[in-house]
Parts: structure tokens; C-alpha cells; sequence
């Protein structure tokens, strides 16, 4: 009775909003081409009703796709405030790609803020240009960027949605399909760090998709727009574009390649990739002042792209993970197949290849291939920039991104193909046809609720990746400090000091990114460094680092004087023969000066950590005060 009541519910809504009588598929044989819906019996209505879903062709700006995308975006709005209610949940949250490239906007809001600051201003440099320039337009009317970054996500994803919506419709005109492809790429990137995080990587979802919309449509103005707003925001992105925009110049006449024909086809490429080449020039030659980029060679030397290092890169004794599945090096496969009905996706090249069992198939638009160069296009960038590692940065860029849409698109075209060819086999049947009526409304019915309530299956939906802070009376000291103080700590609650505090640092393991050697060579010295002195039984060596970086305090914990403390941080084990030293003249008994002073010079401190003041140090070493 419930089912029912849902597809009545369901199938009145959609006959207020289109009251045009059911018509057939062009060239489709369809049950829907006998008579009207209004004078059939309920038992019959209740048959036909799931095949009014898959088998009403329509365009997108018709009244039944704004019901489903009316639907769509309820999904999504939903989703966004669930987010938000984790991100409001309290006063210290932030996201964890935020930590690293949205802490320093803070200086749109007060340029007084992370003066002369290494990881600020290394940061702030890499940031595409679009993306800081929205958040500064937002900053410059009083909104703060740590808060904006919350809100952005669920802004993103209505967007996000209807292009989603959009290109569906473009490839198979069933509202329907539209609605399993949105709802499914919005569980996909609200279960994954990505969306969540209103970092740059979040805009590539409704700007790539309006590119595609755009180039389905051959719409030469808003692909030319897509693509700057991509390198605005994601340049490597654009080279996917430019990819598929040369691919179609090209056709397949016999055994040769030859040039497209079709003039309007060969302007929108011509013109499309002079938009590319002229996007990308500026980073082509921008000399950035933290290069350059390092090495294949130098990469191999570091501990920090090795298995379970702070980069994770090589995987020499795993080639399933480093191809497959690394979020660096693989191509991301599995985060592709999430929902689990994306693997549906996998199964379209086969149901087009038999139209006479899916006949919904031929009201897929040949356009459909578009989604073949695509990949090709993705995979051929994949397998380049290993070549040329790290000239074209990571690898999965080029497919983690554009693999999930068209696995996406993919099954939710192959679900309505298959639910549209189970319901006629049903309908059609001149035996058991209240049996079949029934299996009918079960099939349809199964497949939304799987749809709809996999995420109800999930002890945790929404993967925000937020960080929660937990020590706020020590935020709060450091906020009272002088806004170019800077902190020195080896602890993990350095990582978000520069978000919590607004005060600068001077190394933790959230800002080492060794793509840049320029920034790279000079954090790494910093936290040698930093280890040597903390751990260090001479004065000496204590007093220089705090001249050399005008540290301000010390951040250290209760166990950071233990040798398991060193020993289980892989992070400062990566730093093989300082952190080694450091744990011998521990076991040794080795009492480090900072352990010493931890009490005389204290300034602050609760049950976990303790904040020791450097001008205090420096007074224990004008004294006399040696080891």
C-alpha cells in the first residue's frame, strides 16, 4: 500500500505539471502509445506510472524536467545543510584542505596578519587566481573567509546539479536519468574530501560540467567562457578542454585521420583551443619565486613520497595501488564507482550494442561518444604527466575528476535503459499481467530506494574531512599575542594554529608539500632545525634557532619527551638522522634544554599542552644557565 501511495502521490504531481496525454517514443514502441492515463484502471495506471518516469522524452526547459530538477536540487540542499550543520556545530571547525589554502586569506580581512610568513605567502602564491579573488570580493564585505569557506560547498553544488541535470538531458532526454545522475554525483563528492573542502578543487565540478553542457550544445561562447573560468580556478583542467576540443577536430575516413568538415565543429575547436593556449600562457611563464619544481630524481631521494609518507607517491611493491587507486600516482577508480550503482556505469558500452532488448537506447543522442574522447583524453594527460613527473603536477588530476562524471552519466543512462526494458518486458506480457504489474512497480520502486536511502545505510554520509579544535583557552592566548608572533612546535595542533589563531608558525606537517623545491628546501631546513633544537641538551643550540626565525614560543605536549613519541610520528621519522639522534640521547637519558625549562618558562599550559615563552629562554641563557 505505501508503494502505492508513493507512485499515486508521484504520478499526480507530474499530471499537474504536464497534463499532455502519454505519447510513444519516436520509433520506440512503448506501452504508453495506447491510449491516455486518465482512463485507465488503477491496477494499469499503477503499471504504467514507473514507465512514465523513464519513457517521457523531453527538453530541459519543459515542465516535467523541472519537476526532476526541482527534485535534484531538494536532494542537494539537503545534503549542503547537513554540512552545515557539522560545520557550525561549534567555534573552532575548519576544513582540512582549508587549513592549507584558506588560512591566509584572513589577510584580505586584516593585511597585518602572517607578516613575512613562509607557508602564508607560499600558499597564497599557488592559489589560482579566480579562487582568491572570489573569496577576497566576499572578504572585502565584511564576510570572513574561514566562514564563507563553510558556506560555499552547498552554493557549489546547486550549481553543480543543474549542469549535471543539464548534460544528462543532453545525451538521453529523460528528466528521470537527469535526476539518478545529480543525485548520484552529489552523494559521490558529498562521501569525498573534495566539494566539502570550497578549496579550489571545488569549483571544477559545475564548471567542468558547463563546459561539457556547452560543448554538447556547440555553444561557442560558453565553452570560450568555461574554459577561462577552469584556468581561472583549475587550470590544469583546461587541458583536458583543449584535449577534447583538438580530438574533435579530427575524423576516422577509412584507415586515415582526417580533418573535421563540419566548418561550425572545426570553428568551435579552433577557436576554443586558441582560448586554451592563451588561459594557460600566464603560468607557462610566471616565474614563481618558491621553483622550481622538483624532480623526478629528488622525489625518489625523499622519505616523504615513499608508501605512507606525508606525500605518499611510490608504491614499488604495490602496482594496484600506485595505478589504481592512489590519490596521487592511481587513475582513483574506486572513488569513480560510489554510489554503489555507479558501477552500472561500466555496463552502457554493452546495453548500446543491443537495441532490440533496450530500445530506449535509440533515444540516446549519438553525441553519447563524446564521453569516449573524453576518456581517452583524460587517460592520454594520466599516462603524460607520469612521464613527465612533476612538470604537469599529479597524474590523478587528469582522471580522478572526469572519470567519476562519466561513470556517473554513464550508469545513470544504463539504469533507465535497463528499468525502462524491465517494465515494457512487464507491460507487455499477455500472461500473469497483474503478477507482472506488480513486478513492474517493485522493480522501479527498488531502484530509487537504493538510490535514494544508500546514504540512510552510511554511519557517515557526509565526509566533511572538519577539524575540530579542542583546546580554545589556548587559541585564545595566542590570539592575545602581537599578530607577527610565531610559534615554533613539532605537535599536531600546530597544523591548525594558523586557522585558529591567526598567528603564524613555523613548520608543521600539514603545510610540507615538496612540490615546490624553492619552499620545499627551506621548510624542510626549518624542521631539521626545529627537532635538532627542541631535543637538543645544549642552550646553545636553542638560543640560535630562536635569533635565526624570531621565534616568539614554544608549543609542546606532556609525551614529546618520550622516545615513542618520535618513534610512532612518521612525519619526524621521515627526517631519518636528526629524529634518530633525538631518540638515542633520549634513551640515553638525555634531559633536552626545553624539557628543563618547560616549568620555570611556561606561560601557558593545560592537561596536554605547554606554551614556553622564548624571551624567558633567552634569559635562562644570558644567566648561564648550561646543560
Amino acid at each position: 500500500m505505501l508503494l502505492t501511495k508513493i507512485y499515486n502521490f508521484l504520478f499526480t504531481v507530474e499530471s499537474k505539471i504536464d497534463n499532455q496525454r502519454l505519447r510513444s517514443l519516436d520509433g520506440v514502441q512503448s506501452p504508453l502509445a495506447v491510449g491516455g492515463a486518465q482512463s485507465r484502471s488503477l491496477d494499469e495506471a499503477q503499471s504504467i506510472l514507473p514507465l512514465r518516469f523513464v519513457q517521457s522524452p523531453t527538453g530541459m526547459w519543459q515542465s516535467q524536467s523541472f519537476f526532476w530538477l526541482g527534485l535534484s536540487l531538494i536532494f542537494a540542499v539537503i545534503y549542503s545543510f547537513l554540512a552545515l550543520q557539522k560545520a557550525f556545530s561549534g567555534e573552532y571547525i575548519i576544513q582540512d584542505d582549508a587549513r592549507q589554502h584558506v588560512f591566509w586569506m584572513s589577510r584580505f580581512m586584516d593585511s597585518e596578519l602572517f607578516p613575512d610568513d613562509l607557508i602564508a605567502n607560499y600558499f597564497q602564491s599557488i592559489a589560482p587566481w579566480g579562487y582568491k579573488n572570489l573569496y577576497r570580493i566576499f572578504a572585502s564585505f565584511g564576510l570572513d573567509p574561514l566562514v564563507f569557506n563553510r558556506i560555499l560547498p552547498g552554493i557549489i553544488s546547486l550549481v553543480m546539479t543543474g549542469y549535471c541535470f543539464a548534460v544528462t538531458l543532453e545525451l538521453l532526454p529523460i528528466p528521470f536519468a537527469g535526476f539518478i545522475a545529480a543525485l548520484m554525483l552529489n552523494q559521490n563528492l558529498w562521501m569525498q574530501d573534495g566539494l566539502i573542502s570550497g578549496t579550489a578543487k571545488a569549483f571544477i565540478y559545475p564548471i567542468f560540467l558547463a563546459f561539457l553542457y556547452y560543448w554538447l550544445r556547440r555553444s561557442l561562447v560558453g565553452v570560450c567562457l568555461t574554459i577561462l573560468l577552469l584556468s581561472w580556478f583549475y587550470p590544469s583542467l583546461v587541458l583536458i578542454s583543449a584535449g577534447v576540443l583538438f580530438l574533435q577536430l579530427w575524423r576516422i575516413q577509412g584507415y586515415f585521420l582526417r580533418l573535421q568538415v563540419n566548418k561550425n565543429i572545426y570553428l568551435l575547436s579552433c577557436i576554443g583551443l586558441v582560448v586554451a593556449f592563451i588561459a594557460l600562457l600566464p603560468y607557462v611563464v610566471a616565474i614563481s619565486e618558491y621553483g622550481p619544481t622538483i624532480t623526478l630524481e629528488q622525489a625518489r631521494n625523499l622519505p616523504e613520497f615513499t608508501a605512507g609518507g606525508r606525500v605518499s607517491f611510490f608504491y614499488d611493491h604495490d602496482p594496484w595501488e600506485f595505478w589504481f587507486n592512489a590519490s596521487r600516482s592511481g587513475v582513483k577508480l574506486p572513488s569513480a564507482l560510489i554510489p554503489p550503482l555507479a558501477y552500472g556505469g561500466l555496463l552502457l558500452p554493452l546495453l548500446l550494442k543491443f537495441p532490440r532488448q533496450f530500445p530506449l537506447s535509440q533515444k540516446v543522442n549519438p553525441k553519447i561518444t563524446y564521453l569516449a574522447n573524453l576518456l581517452l583524453v583524460s587517460f592520454t594527460l594520466f599516462f603524460i604527466a607520469h612521464a613527465l613527473l612533476f612538470k604537469l603536477h599529479l597524474p590523478s588530476r587528469y582522471t580522478q575528476h572526469s572519470l567519476k562524471i562519466i561513470i556517473i552519466l554513464a550508469a545513470s543512462i544504463a539504469l533507465v535503459l535497463i528499468i525502462e526494458a524491465l517494465l515494457s518486458w512487464a507491460k507487455n506480457s499477455q500472461s500473469f499481467y497483474r503478477f507482472k504489474s506488480a513486478i513492474s512497480l517493485m522493480i522501479t520502486c527498488l531502484a530509487i530506494i537504493i538510490l535514494v536511502g544508500y546514504p540512510a545505510s552510511l554511519k557517515n554520509f557526509i565526509h566533511t574531512g572538519y577539524q575540530v579544535g579542542t583546546h580554545p583557552e589556548l587559541y585564545k592566548f595566542f590570539q592575545q599575542q602581537p599578530k607577527n608572533t610565531l610559534i615554533a612546535s613539532l605537535t599536531a595542533e600546530a597544523d591548525s594554529l594558523p586557522s585558529f589563531t591567526q598567528r603564524s608558525i613555523l613548520v608543521s606537517r600539514e603545510y610540507a608539500i615538496p612540490y615546490h623545491w624553492g619552499y620545499y628546501q627551506a621548510f624542510r631546513k626549518r624542521v631539521i632545525d626545529l627537532i635538532e633544537a627542541q631535543y637538543s641538551t645544549d642552550l646553545k643550540i636553542v638560543q640560535d634557532l630562536i635569533d635565526r626565525y624570531g621565534v616568539d614560543y614554544w608549543l609542546i605536549e606532556q609525551s614529546s619527551f618520550t622516545p615513542e613519541y618520535l618513534e610512532q610520528n612518521r612525519w619526524l621519522i621521515d627526517h631519518q638522522q636528526v629524529t634518530q639522534k633525538a631518540i638515542l640521547d633520549l634513551k640515553a637519558g638525555k634531559i633536552p634544554v626545553i624539557n628543563r625549562l618547560q616549568d620555570s618558562c611556561s606561560v601557558f599550559r593545560d592537561q596536554q599542552y605547554t606554551v614556553i615563552s622564548s624571551q624567558c629562554i633567552k634569559t635562562s641563557f644570558t644567566s648561564g644557565t648550561r646543560s
